[in-house]
């Protein structure tokens, strides 16, 4: 079993680690204490899981992790080795009114695994694995406590891929893609994990174990479940097996890059190139500052390229990218292998946090014919909060119909300040909402792979609608009629309890 990686180290000992957010929690009784450890593999309520369970990779919270504090704690972490423990314990969770959140490798940036009412912590860890592979059909099934890697290496045996790479591949897991809907670097070839997904089995609330969606490539059989599950962040119920399209490892891969004078002007080749039908796995679009920061590019908009698969196919597909973007310079190829070796490295992040320098990502979708609008509007509204050092974008994902933008800030509170953790949070909420807003505003999506966690919770009545939430709402308390899965996160209240989000949170905790 691989644990998961902390994002960072705690600026207290861990047995005075406190919860930030986390409302007064229910108590638990002995008795129920004894019960789960009747029904699942592992109980524990040590005060480092119970830490570690209280957080993911939040960049705001890394912060308060070094002020001795995660978001919310829960206090029992039970870990499960199968299936029927699974409904074993969210059974006994739902008779008593307990709340139950699960986490596979916490390697989430919005908050969705953590227990904000405290409870129970689900670690899915022990149920890790391939559970079958059909090479002729190109199927395989995995368990949710799976990590990246893992996944692969068992493919690979096989000549096989699934051709999913988060930048978290690392410290992810199964259960966390299909959760929040997760996207890798080369999804414009293989997709996003939501159309990767054939079918699931699911956990519901009352313990019931049900099975979504079939082996089969297409069916008419009623409505698509996998897909009410796949990004319900764990709160309609708790997957526990995913099944999968595969593909054959590639025969080639192809490399290119490109300097453009204007982000918009490479946004429109991206977008040209993916109106005649070619999906070059990674189509990555950089605007001056992140050129300069991550290539040493100076004055240039670099789109790095790289595809991989059925030679014929690849070069085809290469081709359709060297005729849409003739206008633009070639640029050194070797700066894909620059991206390459650095597309997976975090440590900046722990590196700015421990100076004090709040910084974070934002993932947004929209059409193409919003784009240009969206990234002009919150580069502005980024630029003009007090304390910003820097706001940039990136274009990472790209369809037929629009595109994905990641933007980047950074903040640092000034000399004299009094109260540098009150400064942190406010500027990030500031940085936050200006964001959501504009994107809202302008027709875009508040997420593209991210999820929505405790962070983005605020804003899902304006990205779903009134109406739509509360469809949503009434879907889960048919599902989860006492509340208990991963109470507070998607916009849903709870019955069990009343939380504190950062938008509302104007205490030093």
């Amino acid at each position: 079993m691989k644990m998961p990686t902390p994002p960072i180290e705690f600026g207290t000992e861990l047995n005075k680690v406190r919860s930030r957010l986390q409302s007064k929690a229910r108590s638990i009784p002995d008795s129920f204490v004894k019960l789960l450890e009747q029904k699942c593999e592992k109980v524990s309520s040590d005060s480092e899981q119970l830490a570690q369970a209280g957080r993911d990779w939040w960049p705001l919270a890394l912060h308060w992790s070094l002020e001795g504090e995660v978001p919310a704690m829960p206090q029992i972490v039970a870990s499960p080795k199968n299936t029927k423990q699974v409904a074993d314990v969210l059974k006994a969770c739902t008779e008593a009114e307990v709340p139950v959140t699960a986490f596979g490798g916490r390697s989430g940036v919005c908050g969705s695994s953590v227990p904000i009412l405290g409870g129970v912590a689900l670690d899915m860890g022990l149920m890790e694995g391939l559970v079958d592979l059909d090479t002729d059909s190109m199927i395989a099934k995995f368990l949710p406590g799976t990590y990246g890697p893992d996944v692969e290496i068992a493919l690979r045996k096989s000549g096989y891929t699934l051709g999913h790479w988060p930048q978290s591949i690392a410290i992810s897991t199964v259960g966390g893609w299909l959760a929040c809907r997760g996207a890798g670097q080369y999804s414009t070839r293989y997709g996003k994990i939501d159309d990767m997904v054939l079918g699931l089995e699911v956990v519901l609330a009352n313990g019931q174990i049900i099975k979504t969606g079939n082996d089969a490539p297409k069916n008419s059989a009623g409505p698509d479940l996998t897909q009410l599950f796949v990004g319900s962040e764990g709160t309609l119920g708790i997957i526990t097996q995913g099944t999968f399209r595969i593909h054959p490892v590639p025969q080639v891969e192809r490399r290119v890059a490109f300097g453009f004078q204007s982000f918009a002007e490479g946004m429109d080749a991206c977008r040209r190139i993916l109106r005649r039908g070619a999906t070059p796995c990674v189509l990555r679009l950089y605007d001056e500052v992140e050129t300069k920061r991550n290539f040493d590019v100076d004055n240039s908009n670099l789109l790095i390229v790289l595809d991989e698969g059925d030679e014929i196919i690849t070069d085809a597909s290469m081709a359709v990218v060297e005729q849409e973007c003739s206008s633009a310079k070639v640029m050194d190829v070797e700066l894909v292998a620059k991206w390459l070796e650095h597309r997976n490295d975090t440590s900046a992040l722990q590196t700015l946090t421990k100076l004090g320098i709040v910084v974070d990502t934002i993932e947004i979708a929209a059409k193409w014919s919003a784009l240009e609008d969206i990234r002009k509007q919150v580069i502005s509204k980024l630029n003009s909060i007090e304390g910003n050092l820097n706001a940039s974008v990136h274009q990472s994902h790209s369809y037929t119909s629009g595109a994905c933008l990641y933007f980047t800030f950074a903040g640092n509170a000034p000399d004299g300040c009094e109260d540098r953790g009150q400064w942190n949070t406010n500027f990030y909420k500031q940085s936050w909402q200006r964001v959501m807003e504009a994107t809202l505003e302008l027709g875009g999506t508040i997420s593209h792979h991210h999820g929505i966690g405790l962070l983005r919770s605020p804003f899902m009545k304006s990205e779903m609608g009134e109406g739509a939430l509360k469809a949503f709402a009434d879907i889960k308390s048919v599902l989860d009629p006492n509340g208990i899965l991963n109470p507070g996160k998607l916009g849903l209240t709870s019955n069990l309890g009343v939380f504190r989000d950062i938008f509302s949170d104007d205490s030093d905790g």
